[in-house]
């Protein structure tokens, strides 16, 4: 069954919850083995897609792109077209993982630091002792001799995730994705780092104040230039606004 979608700045978002979301890609995709590719976007990808026009391919490309971020749900609303809610990496790959926990399904991870992802690995495994990690390979490779390529290939995981970060993950799996038989890939960005402890997620008065980025803030100062492209996005949505009044 088809999601509809809400186009924001030319990106097509999925209109639907995280629970729902979930299901669809379990029963639709991940058990009955059939490709996907999600995309989790926020404003900074947004705004990063509309000044790059082949990101913005790779965007349109993919088979979901979600709501990642609060000023994705803002924008829509604003526009006329709400979003349900966000759907979020971390809890998506959290809600993956707890549904191949519980139908034995196989995964890889691919990205972070070598320590990071050992670390990660662990934790998941302890966490979700019935599902099966595969493989695993740190961020580190030579793309051009596509070794990890060759890897996922032929052990033909269920669920691959990629922490490579933004726009490295997304060009990673578009670039690859062609060559699998089966497979969801998604990019995680950071959500390896959570696992393994090394970065510790907003705690839920923030995610539900909606300020869950402010704490990535205060926790992480480096990221005041990434941060910087809220208010770019905001600006192109009210110009966006004002067009469609006229």
């Amino acid at each position: 069954m088809a999601i509809p979608r809400v186009k924001i700045l030319g990106v097509p978002f999925v209109k639907t919850t995280l629970n729902d979301f979930i299901k669809h890609i379990v029963t639709e995709h991940a058990v009955p083995s059939k490709k996907a590719t999600i995309v989790t976007a926020n404003p900074e990808i947004v705004m990063h897609a509309n000044e790059d026009q082949s990101y913005m391919d790779i965007l349109q490309q993919a088979d979901y792109v979600t709501a990642d971020g609060i000023g994705i749900v803002k924008a829509a609303d604003k526009l006329g077209t709400p979003l349900p809610e966000r759907v979020t990496g971390f809890d998506l790959m959290k809600g993956f993982l707890a549904e191949a926990n519980e139908k034995q399904l196989s995964v890889y991870l691919l990205g972070a630091k070598e320590e990071v992802i050992r670390q990660a690995k662990n934790q998941i495994e302890e966490t979700y002792p019935n599902l099966k990690i595969v493989g695993y390979h740190n961020g580190y490779f030579d793309w051009e001799k596509n070794e990890i390529a060759d890897e996922i290939e032929r052990l033909k995981p269920d669920f691959v995730f990629v922490a490579l970060g933004f726009p490295r993950q997304e060009k990673w799996i578009n670039q690859n994705v062609e060559r699998f038989e089966k497979g969801v890939f998604m990019g995680v960005g950071g959500c390896f780092d959570v696992w393994a402890g090394t970065v510790k997620r907003a705690p839920v008065f923030w995610q539900k104040v909606h300020l869950e980025w402010f704490y990535r803030l205060l926790n992480q100062p480096s990221r005041i230039g990434r941060m910087m492209a809220i208010p770019r996005f905001m600006k192109k949505i009210n110009e966006q606004k004002a067009k469609e009044r006229k």
